[in-house]
């Protein structure tokens, strides 16, 4: 039998088959509350250690874009760092309407294009009429456009999800995509809309003349937003938008409208993106058709699925790979675009849940003590497939060359390498080691899948 005894400061529970007659009943009690109370002190350590846990990662983020200037200090790197943290953004707001709604959306970029338009416009404004407007209190007027174009459009396009869903979001963004052209009074035409955003009022005597100071704008309203959405994730209706994205039916069963929650994530989604076209406008000071069409749209969406829409920091790997590829790789090849399409397309096929999700994957390994033994099986296997990707670049690059090289420069270079592209010897070169190496990698495939196999394994389970 249990007895029970609580007060305004503890209660406890003591079993009275567990009383000693040789122990005076008083004594029993004491250790009935000593033992609840080091008990409560040690059930606050967990709740210590999970603060701590969700604390610590941004802390070591927001250390990690404070000190990044001073590895790239050069106006180049830190415009590419600046294209970086806008896309982060973008894609975590995307992310919420497909990896947490499940709403695909085709014409996404309307809602980051607006808000962006609409803070040149205000920049502008600022300008002629000297309002007193600082600067880093920009990126809400862009949110708050972003959302009231999202509410409005919500109300209609959040009614079902699924292909209906992209059909109208689709419709939305070819036709504001085509009033650009014609709207001319806002959306300035083919040429677009652009500012000065150093007639903004300083803020603490800081003007925004140089580009860290722009950076680090961007980088304190990318960990602003970033904390948002994962707060928003963590919320009711951010759980919601899971079960209704896996059972619409299910949700509505337990009294939950499918419908209103579908809208109160587009509505934030939205207002995300247009904090994400007002950082563009900051940084690049000109808005034009090209950042809301579909292109822009699609690329959105190719980001998303790269990172990993099943995972919170899967679009954040995708930004930074796809501005990586965009601007660095831009840089030394003119078929990027052909190398971030095969990208994407073996991300689709080989691993759907993108790179975030390849990391997770390894959880049980590392639970199991067993991570460390896939390290020799992944470099025998990244080896040989390293030099059969280089090798079919090579042939890749070597047929763009010899296609579209002017008579008289048959000569390349490829990773420093000067070659004639309408020699024999290069095409041989890279043919022999691009089937020599991919025959090694289907080798070795069976081992690496064997020593995967084991390490998911739990210890005690038959292999």
């Amino acid at each position: 039998m249990d007895l029970n005894f609580a007060s305004d400061r503890t209660n406890f529970t003591i079993r009275i088959d567990d009383f000693d007659p040789c122990v005076p009943p008083q004594w029993a009690f004491w250790k009935a509350g000593r033992m609840n109370s080091s008990n409560s002190e040690k059930a606050s350590l967990p709740q210590r250690n999970e603060f701590w846990k969700l604390v610590f990662p941004w802390v070591l983020t927001a250390l990690f874009l404070l000190f990044l200037p001073v590895i790239f200090a050069s106006n180049s790197a830190l415009t590419i760092m600046n294209q970086m943290a806008i896309t982060i953004i973008f894609a975590l707001a995307y992310n919420m309407l497909l990896g947490q709604g499940g709403m695909l959306s085709f014409g996404h970029a309307v809602y980051m294009g607006v808000g962006g338009f609409m803070c040149v416009h205000v920049m502008n404004y600022v300008e002629v009429n000297s309002a007193p407007l600082s600067l880093p209190f920009l990126p809400i007027f862009g949110g708050l456009f972003g959302l009231g174009l999202a509410t409005l459009v919500g109300t209609f396009s959040t009614r079902s999800a699924g292909t209906v869903f992209a059909m109208i979001s689709l419709g939305v963004g070819e036709l504001i995509a085509a009033c650009s052209l014609i709207i001319v009074a806002f959306f300035g035409g083919e040429e677009g809309v652009s500012a000065d955003r150093t007639y903004m009022r300083p803020f603490f005597e800081i003007e925004f003349f140089t580009q860290i100071e722009v950076y680090y704008l961007t980088s304190v309203w990318l960990l602003i937003s970033a904390l948002l959405m994962y707060l928003f994730s963590r919320t009711p209706i951010g759980r919601m938008a899971n079960a209704v994205r896996d059972n619409p039916e299910r949700a509505e069963f337990l009294g939950y409208s499918a419908r209103w929650v579908r809208y109160y994530s587009f509505c934030a989604s939205g207002f995300f993106c247009g904090i994400a076209g007002a950082l563009f406008a900051i940084n690049f000071e000109i808005l034009t058709e090209e950042n809301l069409n579909l292109a822009t749209s699609g690329s959105i969406l190719l980001v998303t699925f790269l990172g990993g829409v099943g995972v919170f920091f899967g679009p954040i790997i995708g930004a930074v790979l796809f501005t990586l590829l965009q601007t660095v790789l831009g840089l030394y090849t003119e078929l990027w675009q052909l190398y971030l399409g095969a990208l994407f397309l073996a991300t689709v096929m080989f691993f759907p849940q993108g790179f975030a999700g390849v990391l997770v994957s390894h959880a049980p390994a590392a639970r199991n003590g067993r991570l460390g033994s896939l390290f020799i099986p992944y470099v025998k296997m990244a080896a040989p497939s390293a030099v059969c990707l280089w090798s079919v670049a090579g042939l890749a690059e070597l047929l763009f060359h010899a296609r579209h090289a002017a008579l008289g420069e048959e000569e390349m270079v490829y990773f420093g390498i000067n070659m004639l592209s309408t020699s024999v010897i290069p095409w041989t070169v890279f043919g022999g080691l691009a089937v020599i190496s991919f025959g090694i990698c289907r080798k070795v495939a069976p081992s690496v899948l064997e020593a995967w196999d084991k390490a998911i394994t739990p210890r005690g389970m038959a292999q």
